[in-house]
Order: C-alpha cells, then structure tokens, then sequence
C-alpha cells in the first residue's frame, strides 16, 4: 500500500498512486525501479538492439552488416518467432550477439493480466535459456508499454527490463536516408539504439498492418558507416555492460 505520508505519496508518480496502488509500496523500499535505457561507459560504443525477430527476410542480412562492421548487438527475440526458426537464433549467437525476450508474442502487456504476465514471461525465459543453453537477462516489453505492476511482474520472472534511447523508424515506411538520420540523433557513447530485424504480424497475435517496405541490410549497413564515422561501435548491451554501468529510470507507459 502508499506511504501513511502524504508528503511521500505526493511525489509519487500518477501511474504509480493510481493504476498500481498495490505496488506503490515496493518502489520504496530502495530498489531501484526502472528500466535499462542507457549505459554509462568510457568507451566509444552505443548498444545496438533489434526487435520481433528472429526473421528469415530480415536477421540474416543484419547480421551481415553487423559482422562485416565486427559489431555485436542485442535481439529481442518472440518466442513464437525462436520455434520457427531456432536456427537463426543459434547462428545470431554464434556470431557473438546476444539474446534478450520480447514476448511468447507481441501483443501489448495491457492485454494480459499481472498473473499472465508473470506466467508468460517465467515460461519464456526458460524456453529461451533452454533453447540458447545461455542465462537470458533482458526483456522489452511490445511496443514499449509497461506499468509498475507490469515491470514487478518482468523483475519476479528475474528479468530486467530494457527500454531505449531513441529508435531509427524502421518500423515505418521512409527513405533510407531519413531512418539514418533518425539513428544519428541518439548516437552518443552509451546510448541504446532500437532497430528491428523483422515486423510483427498476425501470427504474432497483433495486426499493426502491412510490414514496411525495407531492405534491413542495407540499413544497418548504413547507420553503421555513419557511426564509424563518428568513431561509435556498436555493441550488444552485455557488452557494453563490460566496460559501463546501467543507467535506469523509470519507464511507465500505458
């Protein structure tokens, strides 16, 4: 329940007074609450991640243009998506990339109850883990949407969960040029990029409409000629995490 004080209710965010009055008590008790969305790192690199894979059309050619960079990144995998196509998620691990969760599919949390949530995603995280034969450590919610009790739910299935610094628009239908442009505006040391290996579909249990046309080769091949030339790596978030800390803030979208 709330604070007995009201001073402390009062700084208490809206979402977290009203919405989610149960959990209310759990953001004070020190922890930290709030998603990964940025790295604090001495080095040159930014945290490259890709969502609604894995995707024969899509994560073959971006991890082409990853490896002919020597980048690494993060992809945030449905598990729908890993049982069609395990072998991409064993040839993306192979090249040294990373594996994080983005959902059984890709339906929006609000959709679920807090009991589903926590069922879904403890089942999906040892699916994938005994898929990978590796921990999984990340998960991003569809569409970026979490509440408070949502994000408890992610945190009691031992998942964090990571958001983004800005995100190169591959989700729309636009000039290469512009979704490069989009990416340089958030390319700074630490930053964590969003791009997209594949789109989400009915068979991920969502209609977002037709999936954009785009050659996702070509563009990760572009934005990472364009961070070369600020002199930016891009690396997966475990990575980046070897060399910096996690910078996380609370992250409540409805």
């Amino acid at each position: 329940m709330p604070s007995a004080d009201p001073r402390v209710n009062a700084r208490l965010p809206s979402v977290w007074r009203s919405a989610n009055r149960p959990h209310a008590a759990a953001a004070l008790t020190g922890r930290m609450v709030g998603s990964v969305v940025a790295v604090a790192t001495p080095a040159p690199e930014i945290v490259l991640t890709y969502d609604d894979g894995p995707c024969p059309d899509g994560t073959p050619g971006v991890l082409d243009a990853l490896a002919a960079h020597g980048a690494t990144a993060t992809f945030f995998v449905l598990l729908g998506r890993t049982r069609r196509h395990p072998g991409l998620v064993h040839e993306l691990l192979a090249a040294g990339h990373e594996v994080g969760l983005h959902g059984l599919d890709h339906r929006r949390l609000a959709h679920l109850t807090l009991a589903e949530i926590g069922r879904r995603t403890r089942d999906g995280r040892a699916e994938l883990e005994d898929l990978t034969g590796r921990r999984v450590r990340w998960f991003r919610p569809p569409y970026g949407k979490q509440t408070l009790g949502q994000w408890l739910q992610v945190r009691s299935a031992a998942l964090m969960p990571v958001s983004w610094t800005g995100d190169i628009a591959d989700w729309r239908d636009l000039p290469q040029e512009q979704r490069v442009r989009a990416a340089m505006r958030v390319a700074r040391p630490g930053a964590i990029m969003l791009g997209h290996d594949g789109f989400a579909e009915q068979t991920d249990g969502v209609d977002d409409g037709p999936s954009p046309d785009i050659d996702r080769r070509d563009l990760s091949r572009r934005v990472l000629e364009a961070l070369g030339e600020r002199r930016l790596a891009g690396r997966s978030l475990g990575d980046a995490l070897e060399r910096g800390s996690a910078i996380r803030r609370p992250w409540f979208r409805s």
